[in-house]
């Protein structure tokens, strides 16, 4: 018996291509959270970071460049690539968390809306293609692509633009070790309905939000060195040991939950993408999922990594990802006919969420 699936028909991204390498951070001064210099040389700093998170080097946006930039860029090649009319798109959903944020201004600019602004940029005329943001933290992106799926099966919208774009170099604390962590960039996806009679595309997917004792895992607060705290400007900032132990007890479960929900076994995933926070984290998060299955070797080419160097660019990093997979340019790693891929987020909330995906 057939069904409605929604499947991902093309893909975009903008890696900006203004390079930050870890070296570049030398000149910094880090304070700890209690505003005390660090009493240890940046390179070792420097080293250590890397060592933790396997960041190399990271991008940023030009000075001139704001987010719905970055995001109308990624969404070029999306339509582009799925071969679509433009003015055939139902929504376009713009995942995000800080809006246009402007070179040299501590102000959030969101109204206009960022996919407002997107479908301006892309001179879409049709008054029924509704433009809408959503932030949600770092699985931004991915619950964006939920929400499309709902819209596409209950035959509300036949295609779907889905875009994650952030530029978080404008939102960190110079000096606070974290802000080496982060990146600018976007990712999109063209989503639509078809009906088919074998399962394919979105299989299922699985989102938890942890309010009680884990909202303010991310925050927004005061920068570490006290001469440059203000009224007027505060930046992004984590408890970043907790919510390292946070993603690790939660995230393989829900991912396992989603993979039992499409009725798949874990030896059918062919990659896991996975949100690229921090590289050492992404490795426990796999290691732990594949023990769930009683498996304590997960095959070496199952979660393709970009972060070294790409950094954290939120809800950039999965979209990304996966269009670089499918132009060929992330190694060997590749994505067939048939392959099923897990898509998986963590990020401010906190959240999390999985997809199961099956091309």
């Amino acid at each position: 018996m057939s069904a409605i699936y929604s499947i991902i028909t093309g893909t975009g991204s903008y890696i900006p291509p203004r390079c930050i390498r870890n070296e570049d951070f030398l000149e910094n001064e880090f304070f700890d959270k209690d505003g005390r210099l660090i009493n240890r040389s940046n390179q070792d700093i420097i080293q250590k970071f890397q060592e933790i998170t396997t960041i190399a080097e990271r991008r940023y946006a030009e000075d001139n460049e704001v987010t719905s930039d970055l995001a109308f860029r990624a969404a070029v090649q999306a339509i582009k690539s799925a071969d679509i009319d433009k003015e055939q798109l139902d929504y376009i959903i713009v995942a995000h968390n800080f809006g246009d944020l402007r070179k040299g201004h501590c102000h959030v600019d969101i109204v206009p809306t960022l996919a407002a602004r997107v479908k301006h940029l892309l001179t879409i005329k049709n008054p029924n293609c509704i433009a809408y943001d959503l932030p949600f933290g770092c699985p931004g992106w991915l619950q964006a692509v939920i929400q499309a799926d709902y819209y596409l099966k209950s035959g509300d919208a036949s295609k779907i633009l889905v875009i994650g774009a952030e530029v978080l170099s404008r939102i960190f604390d110079p000096h606070d070790r974290d802000c080496m962590l982060y990146s600018d960039g976007a990712g999109a996806v063209i989503l639509e309905a078809i009906r088919s009679d074998q399962p394919k595309g979105i299989l299922a997917h699985k989102t938890r939000s942890d309010t009680i004792t884990h909202a303010n895992m991310l925050f927004m607060g005061n920068s570490y060195k006290s001469e440059d705290q203000n009224c007027d400007k505060t930046y992004l900032k984590m408890h970043g040991r907790k919510l390292y132990q946070y993603a690790l007890e939660h995230v393989p479960m829900a991912i396992k939950d989603c993979i039992a929900k499409a009725n798949m076994s874990i030896h059918a995933v062919k990659k896991v993408l996975i949100h690229q926070a921090n590289g050492k984290m992404d490795e426990a998060i796999l290691n732990r999922l594949y023990a769930l299955f009683d498996i304590y070797s997960p095959p070496e080419d199952i979660m393709p990594m970009s972060i070294n160097k790409l950094g954290n660019s939120s809800v950039a990093t999965v979209p990304t990802l996966l269009d670089l997979i499918l132009r060929n340019k992330l190694g060997t790693h590749t994505i067939d006919k048939g392959d099923v891929i897990v898509f998986a987020s963590v990020g401010a909330g906190m959240n999390i969420n999985s997809v199961v995906y099956q091309y």
